[in-house]
């Protein structure tokens, strides 16, 4: 092999590794990662009400006498199966991870039931009234701050209402429906 030979084989090889090093300065410039300011993703999370009043502040839209006028207890009842998750309904059934649900319209707040409630939930006191069922459902951590209940809530006026409906069927003698104001 002569010298003529040999320099188009380092041409070659020079020339590839030239082509590669402009590739790479080309591709760095094109796709250069840009660095946020603050490393890590922003979730978006709500935000929960300070304390007290303010929490339990954020009350329905509707008042519930108006919305259970049409409330559905069909509607209601598969509505609650997502509350089958800790509550039983059934009259005599056992306590599950809450308490029995059966007659708890106009049941006293955190007591009997056989069931140990939270210190928040004993500290309640009354009685459970369709307005109270109402503003529970709709956010429990903002009605009884502390309670042990871990469920976000039923936001949607017309689903809650229809929840209400069905947990007054759930008695011996249901308490009598509110009547509209308007």
């Amino acid at each position: 092999m002569d010298s003529f030979e040999l320099n188009k084989i380092l041409g070659a090889i020079l020339g590839t590794c030239l082509i590669l090093l402009v590739t790479s300065f080309t591709a760095d410039a094109i796709f250069t990662p840009k660095m946020p300011a603050k490393p890590g993703f922003e979730i978006a999370v709500k935000e929960e009400a300070s304390a007290g009043k303010e929490a339990a502040a954020a009350a329905p839209a509707e008042p519930i006498e108006k919305l259970l006028q049409t409330a559905s207890v069909e509607k209601g009842q598969a509505a609650a199966k997502k509350c089958q998750a800790c509550h039983t309904f059934a009259k005599g059934d056992k306590n599950g991870v809450g308490p029995n649900l059966y007659g708890v319209v106009g049941d006293h707040k955190g007591e009997g039931r056989g069931f140990n409630f939270s210190a928040a939930m004993k500290g309640k006191g009354g009685t459970w009234t369709y307005d109270d069922l109402n503003a529970f459902i709709t956010n429990p951590k903002g009605f009884v701050p502390g309670t042990a209940m871990g469920f976000a809530g039923i936001q949607k006026d017309s689903e809650r209402a229809d929840v209400i409906a069905y947990l007054r069927t759930l008695s011996d003698n249901p308490v009598p429906l509110p009547t509209a104001s308007k």
